[in-house]
């Protein structure tokens, strides 16, 4: 096998480990009752709740960079896992969104997730129980 053909292997590699750790601290931070599907489910308000979090002035610069970040990174047209293969596709994305609005909900408050959520109440619940921001 040539060189070029064991970087494109060990890079691939790297991509798949880097992916099922992502899943794997998602799949071992969330709460029992919190499913892969009910987040999906919530995936569209979560992108105007993140939208929202991050044209707030009053918040935080740093909390307003990683929500951009965040933006950004789910607008990009490549992902570690093409979109197109159905539930793991959407995982990565779930898992690198649950990341930062844990951070962001911990650093901003649940308040302020609260006062920019545009779900329904059982939405909000489950957001909180995924960030640890309710017990």
């Amino acid at each position: 096998m040539p060189d070029w053909a064991w970087t494109i292997a060990g890079v691939a590699a790297g991509l798949l480990l880097l992916w099922l750790a992502l899943v794997a601290a998602l799949w071992l931070t969330r709460p029992d009752e919190l499913r892969l599907r009910d987040l999906v489910r919530m995936l569209p308000d979560v992108l105007r709740l993140l939208r929202r979090l991050a044209a707030d002035a009053t918040l935080p610069g740093g909390v307003r960079v990683r929500l951009w970040l965040l933006l950004g990174y789910l607008a990009m047209p490549i992902d570690l896992v093409p979109d197109v293969i159905p539930v793991i596709g959407y995982a990565d994305d779930a898992v690198v969104v649950a990341l930062v609005l844990r951070s962001v909900v911990r650093r901003a408050g649940p308040d302020a997730v609260q006062r920019h959520w545009p779900g329904t109440p059982d939405g909000l619940a489950a957001l909180h129980r995924l960030t640890g921001a309710l017990g």
